[in-house]
């Protein structure tokens, strides 16, 4: 996600107020546009509460709020991965999540220190159009992607934060040196189809300018719903189960410790895995991205959760993304 976008939703104040209307929250928000809207607009229906939204990458907003510190007017942070919350869960800038909000999500989807409760969830898939590549030539493994087959074929977004668990995924199976070798040999091979996000892959791919990519499974999915699937010219697949590169990213949200509306920030966590706001996440949106509180399920034709068979790595071991965005930067990727 690489929207930089400030939005006042139904009549908020002013972003950066941080008075003391216990009638309002201000949202610092990584996801997608139209998740975000959908939540809020549902949110302050159901409980008079305005909202207040700044959109921007989640990483750039993570540094923002370490910047901005004990000062930071932000009440929740809303990510569309779970390493910008471990980051400021590091610099204990996070608060306990209730225990009643944590209880509607799988523990594992959650912060291992309960200070950000998981949303929903993603799965990291090849998108590749038939016409340049077939089904018999895609890679079981990340791991191949480095290799010449695949020369000037790959499409890469690199600097999308989606694509860091992926890194981190690769280091925890293969270590440093193998991480770094594979990171060259994927810019190599994705040389000219560098992109700046998934969606400009999704669509790339689509329309033929590159043959494969990695993406999360639901850009395909809303692509799909914003052209018409006669326009569809790619497919997705996935990588062999249990694949380093077959990734479950988690996003979450948190309340911060400098919030001044902590009543507030806490129902907002609570309306988020509520099964109102999962079933806006599992059908009733554009969102395509799996529900995973509230025993929600997605009404989307995509691959059951429960079916899919990604890498076990935990949160836990996702951990920040520093050491992953260190390596990106040593490979020339970022």
């Amino acid at each position: 996600m690489t929207a930089l976008v400030t939005v006042a939703m139904s009549g908020c104040a002013a972003l950066g107020s941080s008075g003391g209307d216990a009638d309002s929250i201000t949202l610092y928000s990584g996801q997608h546009l139209q998740t975000t809207q959908k939540l809020v607009a549902a949110f302050e229906q159901r409980t008079g509460i305005k909202v207040s939204v700044r959109s921007d990458d989640e990483d750039v907003l993570a540094d923002q709020i370490v910047t901005e510190g004990r000062r930071s007017p932000a009440d929740v942070f809303y990510t569309e991965n779970s390493p910008p919350l471990e980051y400021l869960q590091g610099r204990s800038l996070l608060s306990a999540v209730r225990s009643s909000t944590l209880a509607a999500t799988p523990a594992r989807d959650n912060s291992p220190q309960g200070n950000w409760v998981g949303i929903s969830a993603r799965v990291s898939v090849l998108i590749y159009n038939p016409s340049l590549i077939s089904a018999g030539q895609l890679p079981a493994s990340v791991m191949q992607l480095a290799g010449p087959r695949y020369r000037g074929k790959l499409a890469l977004a690199a600097g999308e934060t989606d694509f860091q668990p992926i890194v981190t995924s690769v280091l925890r199976a293969h270590g440093e040196a193998a991480t770094v070798r594979w990171l060259n040999g994927v810019k190599a091979n994705a040389a000219g189809h560098i992109y700046p996000d998934n969606e400009t892959i999704t669509s790339d791919v689509n329309k033929g300018s590159a043959a494969l990519g990695i993406i999360n499974q639901y850009y395909w999915y809303r692509l799909r719903a914003e052209i018409g699937a006669g326009a569809m010219h790619s497919r997705i697949a996935y990588f062999a189960p249990h694949d380093p590169g077959y990734v479950v990213n988690v996003s979450g949200a948190a309340e911060l410790k400098s919030s001044t509306h902590q009543a507030a920030a806490q129902r907002f966590l609570a309306f988020l895995v509520s099964r109102p706001a999962q079933e806006i996440i599992g059908g009733h949106s554009l969102s395509y991205e799996y529900p995973i509180a509230s025993g929600v399920t997605t009404a989307a034709p995509e691959t059951p959760f429960s079916k899919l068979q990604p890498n076990s790595i935990t949160i836990g071991e996702l951990g920040t993304g520093l050491k992953a965005i260190a390596l990106l930067r040593q490979a020339g990727l970022l």
